[in-house]
């Protein structure tokens, strides 16, 4: 891919990667891509949170809009749709600064409607993007075994599928713009009422007088095996919160797929009171805390 031609081509380990927000899972994901030998160069509203990275050789750049004028293919993973709105369309953003030929990947869970808007406005200007959440947590971010879902086109998708393989193992291309997002939304709401199920189960074998940790050894290689409460349960059972995915973001997601679900005339009755639940640990004040916080939903 030439940097200003606009043609098009498979990512190579020459190529400038951009990458913006380092939080949770954004600083493992990045660090991924350095390891597997690709040039990095990375923006957050916080340097503070990209100083491991600027450590390892990272350049920092002061704004998207610098950003855009230097990589050739630019990751973001940030909290809301409206940052990422503004990260991609507003006056100083990737798309109104960027260059034809340059590849833009939103890891962001976000609203499908605005993937399909920003895939839109970058074709205008003959940029190729992207949208494609991801699934796996702080564990699957660290070990580069995320679970990638893609909207867009084939061809993008197979351009920067290696810069996608060095962050995650389950990598598939849903279908168009949107269908990542759309995806993503699957993803949640599986999630959403299964970690009412785990933590229901831990407060009832608490109640009932057993040992949870064995319970879990039980239970957690039989039909209600789940990922939740392989990883999340032992957690809990410590009496650790920290996040590795926020309370806040996952309520945020909730809202993302009721408004989806309401758009399609369908009922969520699962989704809805799962949101009614982490809002209400929420309003307890673990906004930043971990989806297993759901468990101090019975501390009454």
């Amino acid at each position: 891919m030439k940097k200003r031609g606009g043609m098009m081509g498979k990512v190579t380990k020459e190529m400038v990667i951009g990458f913006i927000g380092t939080g949770v899972m954004g600083r493992s994901m990045a660090l991924n891509i350095m390891n597997a030998g690709y040039k990095l160069a990375v923006y957050t509203r916080t340097k503070e949170k990209a100083q491991e990275l600027l450590d390892k050789g990272a350049n920092w750049v002061e704004s998207p809009k610098e950003l855009a004028s230097q990589a050739d293919v630019i990751i973001t993973i940030v909290g809301y749709p409206h940052d990422v709105e503004e990260i991609y369309l507003g006056e100083e953003g990737l798309i109104p600064n960027g260059r034809p030929g340059t590849y833009l990947i939103d890891m962001t869970t976000s609203k499908p409607s605005l993937a399909k808007k920003i895939y839109i406005e970058a074709n205008k200007k003959d940029m190729k993007a992207l949208d494609a959440p991801v699934s796996g947590g702080d564990i699957g971010a660290k070990e580069a075994r995320l679970a990638i879902m893609v909207g867009g086109e084939e061809e993008a998708f197979n351009d920067v599928k290696p810069v996608l393989e060095a962050m995650g193992t389950n990598i598939v291309l849903q279908g168009p713009a949107g269908s990542g997002q759309h995806t993503k939304m699957c993803n949640q709401i599986v999630i959403a009422s299964n970690m009412i199920g785990v933590c229901e189960a831990i407060v009832y074998a608490e109640k009932a007088g057993l040992q949870p940790d064995r319970v879990l050894q039980s239970i957690s290689t039989g039909a209600a095996a789940s990922w939740s409460l392989s990883n999340l349960a032992p957690r809990i059972l410590e009496d650790d919160y920290s996040p590795g995915f926020f309370v806040k973001h996952f309520i945020k997601d909730m809202q993302i797929a009721l408004e989806e679900a309401e758009a399609m005339d369908m009922e969520t009755p699962g989704l809805s009171l799962s949101k009614r639940m982490y809002e209400e640990i929420e309003k307890k004040g673990e906004e930043n805390s971990g989806t297993q916080a759901l468990r101090k939903y019975w501390d009454k």
